[in-house]
């Protein structure tokens, strides 16, 4: 490839900075200079579009028809919330959330969420590399782990985007976030969907039976996922460098509006994903559950084109989510380690148990649930730590949580560790 190749794409970071310090400045006020701070929350908001969310929303659709869209609205806020909190906690301290447990708790503790992050981040590359395998294993019929060869061939590839600087990645993420949303548009253009129902049960909770309120706590509990939280938080650190309070207070502004953004497009693709299964399945194919299901039963349902549309949003979402997967094991293990480690090695860490796993014949679908179990488990750590620090006036400044937001914090935290440590109790 030309050099001068090379510094057009190594120049776009510079280029984003240059045009953010001087949104910050007043000296340019077009909304598409505004764009510059957008990127961080939509890397983040993979994390709310991965396999999983397919599965468990294709699942509340099929059998509750558009009873639990109150519950995705729900999940949604609380993402914002917490999003929204691990950005301003890089953004103001320079520093990224396993950067900060390294620095402020005892070894001993550090270590365990070291341990336990880790296993979460392998966890989440599993769940992830799986959907993208179903998906390529679907569209050209190949082997489950030959799919996930190809997938971790493509993450690589997207990943080393990173050595031009923090935009291009951005951008790629950002094309497939599109792809998806896109792709779920077509679906509830083509799909029978009721919306005055659909409006009517977003605002009005109900659980029909003991088995809706098992579904809705996996939609709730699995919502924050842990690699989201310490990986936003990296995300923000030193992409936009603030040299004044002022500038910080600028920049998390901007960081606000984009999570809310972000979190909503998020939110509407899982909404959409529900819509459509309640439109296609819910009447007579209740019993559909699996990926693979859903898109088989698509074709004679709705046509070539629904089963062709989500085909493509599940490929865009199982290499996206991969390689923000493997994006947020990498950062962990440097910001808990605090030394250089090769980034080949942190990236083969996070990526290989997950071929090991299906590699020796576990069930794919036993796998995504064994993955949700660990998560379930390390997601108070990061939880825990986020709302720790982002109260603390020692850390934040005058960018410490307010009472009413401490207590909002607080308060979701309670929430999803509760419906988190039930659906643990469901599933064992």
């Amino acid at each position: 490839m030309p050099a001068d190749t090379f510094v057009l794409r190594a120049s776009l970071s510079d280029r984003t900075v240059l045009t953010a310090r001087e949104v910050l400045a007043g000296r340019r006020r077009n909304w598409r200079d505004g764009l510059a701070f957008a990127g961080p929350a939509v890397v983040a908001s993979i994390a709310y579009m991965d396999p999983g969310n397919f599965a468990t929303n294709i699942q509340a659709g099929a059998g509750y028809g558009y009873g639990l869209l109150w519950v995705v609205l729900f999940a949604n806020l609380v993402a914002m919330l917490f999003q929204a909190l691990s950005a301003k906690l890089g953004i103001v301290t320079g520093k990224n959330l396993a950067e900060l447990c390294r620095e402020h708790f005892p070894p001993a503790m550090v270590w365990t969420m070291w341990s336990v992050s880790e296993i979460a981040a392998m966890a989440t590359d599993l769940a992830e590399f799986v959907g993208g395998a179903v998906g390529l294993s679907l569209l050209f019929k190949m082997p489950l782990l030959a799919g996930m060869a190809v997938t971790g061939v493509i993450v690589y590839a997207i990943l080393s985007f990173q050595r031009f600087g923090f935009r291009p990645l951005e951008l790629v993420i950002a094309g497939l976030v599109a792809a998806i949303g896109l792709s779920y548009l077509l679906e509830v253009v083509i799909a029978p969907v009721d919306w005055h129902a659909a409006a009517w049960h977003t605002v009005v909770p109900q659980l029909a039976d003991m088995q809706a309120l098992v579904l809705a706590v996996g939609i709730i509990g699995a919502t924050v996922m842990p690699h989201a939280l310490y990986l936003h938080s990296g995300l923000t650190q030193a992409r936009i460098p603030a040299r004044t309070d002022t500038e910080r207070h600028g920049i998390v502004r901007a960081s606000n509006r984009e999570v809310a953004i972000a979190l909503a497009v998020a939110g509407l693709v899982n909404m959409a994903m529900v819509l459509m299964a309640a439109g296609a399945f819910h009447e007579g194919h209740r019993d559909v559950a699996e990926i693979a299901t859903a898109y088989y039963s698509l074709t004679p349902l709705l046509g070539g084109a629904a089963a062709g549309a989500f085909l493509i949003a599940l490929l865009a979402s199982g290499i996206s989510s991969s390689a923000v997967g493997t994006l947020a094991g990498q950062m962990i293990m440097q910001g808990f380690v605090g030394f250089a480690i090769p980034l080949w090695l942190r990236r083969l860490a996070t990526m290989l148990p997950a071929f090991i796993v299906v590699a020796i014949g576990v069930d794919p679908t036993r796998a995504l649930v064994l993955s949700q179990v660990v998560l379930s488990l390390a997601l108070p750590f990061p939880m825990i730590a986020l709302v720790h620090f982002t109260r603390r006036r020692d850390i934040m400044g005058r960018f410490a949580n307010s009472g009413p937001m401490h207590a909002a914090a607080v308060a979701g935290t309670v929430i999803i560790l509760a419906l988190n440590l039930f659906l643990l109790l469901q599933v064992l």
